[in-house]
C-alpha cells in the first residue's frame, strides 16, 4: 500500500513536492557519497534555515506558523545544498536560502506567485557574491572537469581523458550525480509530476550547439553532447529546475522554446562565460522570458 501511494499521481501541491523530494534522494545520496558527508551537513543547515525564514514570513503576515506545510521550501533547500561545495562555510547555504525564501519567493507573495526559481536565485546570489567559497575543487586535480575543459590550453580531448577530474562520461563524480538525477526525473515523469517536454527541450538545447562545435576532440572542440549532458548540474536543471510549473511557460510550444533556450544558454556559458557551469543563470534568464511567452499566449487567445 505504501509503495502504491508513491507510484500514484499526486493531486495536491504537498503531494507533488513529496514526490520531488523522493526523486531528489538518489542524487543527494550519491553526491554525499562521492563528495563528502559535509554535503549532508549543508542539507541540514539549509533545511533549518528554510524552516526559520518561512516561519518568520508566516508570522509577519499573521498566518498560522506551519513551515514546510506545502513542502516547496525543502525542495528549494535541497536544490541549493546539493550545488554548494562541501568545503564551503556553513553560512553560505544560510545566505542562499535567505535570498531564495525571503526575496525570490515570499517577497512576490509566496508559492505560485514568484517570477524566478527560488533555488536558482539563491544559488546565483552566493555564486556571484562569494565565488571563492563556491569553487568546488577536485580532490586530486584541484579542478572539476568543466574547469579543466575550459582552461585546457592546447590539449585535445584525448589528452584530457587521462585527467583524474574526468570519468567515463563527463566529470568524475558529477556524471553519477547526473545519472541519479536522470533516474529521479524518470520517476517524476512516471508519476505525472513532470512532463517530458521541458526536460527533452533542455537536453536538445544543450546537444544542438554541442554537435555544431564538436569536431571529434581537437583542442578547439567544445565537448560532445554526452559530456555536456552528464557534466555539472545538467540533469537537475532538466528535470527538477526548469520544470518548475510556476516559473515555466504553460503552452506546449512555448515550453519547447523555453527549454531549448535554457539548454543553449547553459552550453554558451560553459563554453565562453566566466563560470564553468551556467545552469543557474540560464534558468533565471529563461524565467524572465516566461511572462512574455505567457502574455503571447493570452494575446493569441484574445485574437
Amino acid at each position: 500500500m505504501a509503495v502504491a501511494r508513491w507510484l500514484g499521481r499526486p493531486t495536491t501541491a504537498p503531494a507533488i513536492m513529496d514526490r520531488v523530494l523522493v526523486a531528489l534522494v538518489p542524487a543527494v545520496g550519491i553526491a554525499a557519497l562521492l563528495f563528502g558527508w559535509q554535503l549532508l551537513v549543508h542539507c541540514v543547515v539549509a533545511l533549518a534555515a528554510g524552516a526559520v525564514f518561512e516561519a518568520l514570513c508566516q508570522t509577519l503576515r499573521k498566518r498560522p506558523v506551519r513551515p514546510f506545510a506545502d513542502r516547496s521550501t525543502p525542495v528549494t533547500c535541497l536544490l541549493i545544498a546539493i550545488g554548494i561545495p562541501p568545503s564551503a562555510p556553513l553560512w553560505i547555504p544560510v545566505v542562499a536560502v535567505a535570498v531564495a525564501i525571503l526575496l525570490a519567493k515570499e517577497l512576490y507573495g509566496g508559492l505560485g506567485r514568484n517570477v524566478f526559481n527560488p533555488a536558482m536565485a539563491g544559488y546565483a546570489a552566493v555564486l556571484v557574491a562569494y565565488p571563492q567559497s563556491m569553487t568546488l575543487l577536485h580532490a586530486t586535480t584541484g579542478a572539476t572537469a568543466l574547469d579543466a575543459f575550459r582552461f585546457r590550453g592546447g590539449q585535445t580531448l584525448e589528452d584530457l581523458a587521462g585527467n583524474p577530474a574526468f570519468g567515463m562520461l563527463a566529470g568524475a563524480g558529477f556524471e553519477w550525480v547526473n545519472v541519479a538525477a536522470l533516474l529521479g526525473g524518470v520517476y517524476l515523469m512516471a508519476v505525472g509530476v513532470v512532463h517530458w517536454r521541458i526536460p527533452a527541450a533542455v537536453l536538445i538545447g544543450i546537444a544542438l550547439p554541442a554537435v555544431a562545435f564538436y569536431d571529434g576532440g581537437s583542442s578547439a572542440s567544445l565537448g560532445s553532447p554526452v559530456f555536456h549532458w552528464f557534466a555539472g548540474a545538467t540533469m537537475l536543471a532538466a528535470f527538477f529546475i526548469a520544470t518548475d510549473p510556476v516559473t515555466a511557460p504553460r503552452r506546449a510550444g512555448h515550453q519547447w522554446l523555453f527549454g531549448i533556450a535554457i539548454g543553449a544558454l547553459v552550453f554558451a556559458i560553459r563554453a565562453g562565460g566566466s563560470y564553468p557551469d551556467g545552469v543557474a543563470f540560464a534558468v533565471l534568464i529563461g524565467n524572465l522570458a516566461t511572462p512574455i511567452l505567457d502574455r503571447l499566449r493570452h494575446a493569441s487567445a484574445a485574437a
